[in-house]
């Protein structure tokens, strides 16, 4: 629901053609326990129902990315260098050196 005087307008929309013919009576909180289906069903968002509210599009926002194939050696021998000091850490540096 976007706002509540839009909901208040599919309401009026609804029960108008019975105006006059039967008493509506607001009943609030929890008082309420009778509700009908027609307060709690959503209506489609269309051009035909005069409480159509256009949808704001989204800005479109290009995905731009980089191509790691290029830096792919510099990448593992910059996390290598570190490590390669250290005798325990022997096992990451192999896993490493395989790609």
């Amino acid at each position: 629901m976007k706002t509540p005087r839009r909901h208040m307008f599919r309401w009026q929309i609804t029960i108008q053609e019975y105006r006059g013919n039967m008493p509506i009576a607001h009943n609030a909180g929890n008082i309420h326990k009778n509700a009908n289906g027609h307060s709690r069903w959503a209506l489609a968002n269309t051009h035909d129902i005069p409480a159509y509210v256009p949808l704001e599009e989204e800005p479109q926002i290009p995905i731009e990315g980089i191509d790691i194939t290029d830096i792919w050696k510099e990448f593992f021998e910059e996390v290598r260098e570190p490590y390669n000091p250290d005798k325990n850490c022997h096992i990451l540096t192999s896993l490493l050196d395989k790609d």
